[in-house]
């Protein structure tokens, strides 16, 4: 077995079957009220169907999802003045505040996880994992491997995509 191989074993115990309470909280938050208010912080307004999309869930989860926020204040729903069959979602300060708290609990932990793992080893994990994700953009299972010039293209977008 080549080391490729290996490496992806390890690599599924370590993600699948070493799930940390940070993961199982990751998992659970990118399923229900939290991604929705993630997804509105920074997207902005959408429909609820372009929320159902973003969420893969059914018009009907989403509805429900979204009677709970407007219930706790955190979003609120706005007909379009030019098309009143649309409805747009926006968050409230309320949503706003708690969409920040997330964020800033999520980096709180994160940065804990870093400073255990000193500077070097933290920028080479943050580096190769910017690697990873932009070969696994490129790369679906069941399909021909990417070309080199496609492999390219990939870097060269994810490079002019870098914020930093």
């Amino acid at each position: 077995m080549g080391f490729e191989r290996e490496s992806f074993d390890k690599l599924m115990k370590v993600v699948w079957g070493k799930k940390s309470q940070m993961q199982q909280a990751m998992s659970r938050d990118s399923k229900g009220e939290p991604f929705i208010i993630r997804e509105l912080e920074f997207k902005g307004a959408q429909t609820p169907s372009q929320l159902a999309t973003a969420l893969k869930v059914t018009p009907g989860r989403i509805s429900t999802l979204l009677a709970a926020l407007e219930k706790k204040g955190l979003i609120e729903r706005e007909v379009d003045p030019n098309d009143r069959r649309i409805v747009h979602v926006n968050l409230t300060e309320q949503g706003r505040a708690k969409a920040k708290q997330q964020r800033e609990d999520m980096r709180d932990a994160v940065c804990w996880v870093f400073s255990q793992m000193g500077e070097r080893r933290t920028r080479e994990f943050v580096d190769l994992t910017e690697e990873f994700a932009t070969y696994v953009t490129i790369c679906i299972p069941g399909q021909p491997r990417p070309t080199a010039e496609e492999v390219k293209q990939a870097f060269a977008k994810a490079e002019s995509e870098d914020p930093a």
